[in-house]
């Protein structure tokens, strides 16, 4: 998995190219098993994709919540991770388990 830390400015430009939707968002996952090109030769098999995170939308979050920006990075990171995994929080059902799955992962970074 790689990770990229970017503007509003560039990850409103992924977002309309692969959601098809104006603006920027916080974070976007791009899966390597996923899609036509999911068995590029030369890309490791266990290569889960990437995460995208717009430190400048993080920012605002965080701020708006009385987070700290490190971590609400740390929960956008663990968010586009379970996309990864293949959690999704379009149904009310997938939501519970997902943000469940995402509190574990939030626990545990805080414990070391």
């Amino acid at each position: 998995m790689s990770i990229l830390l970017t503007d509003d400015m560039q990850i409103a430009e992924l977002n309309e190219q692969y959601r098809y939707v104006k603006g920027p968002t916080d974070v976007l996952s791009f899966s390597q098993t996923e899609g036509e090109d999911s068995s590029v030769p030369g890309i490791e098999e266990n290569l889960l994709g990437d995460v995208v995170i717009s430190v400048e939308t993080a920012k605002k979050q965080a701020d708006e919540q009385g987070k700290s920006l490190d971590d609400e990075i740390d929960m956008l990171l663990a968010h586009g991770l379970l996309h990864l995994l293949g959690y999704d929080h379009a149904e009310e059902d997938e939501e519970r388990v997902m943000f469940a799955k995402q509190e574990e992962i939030l626990k545990g970074l805080q414990a070391t």
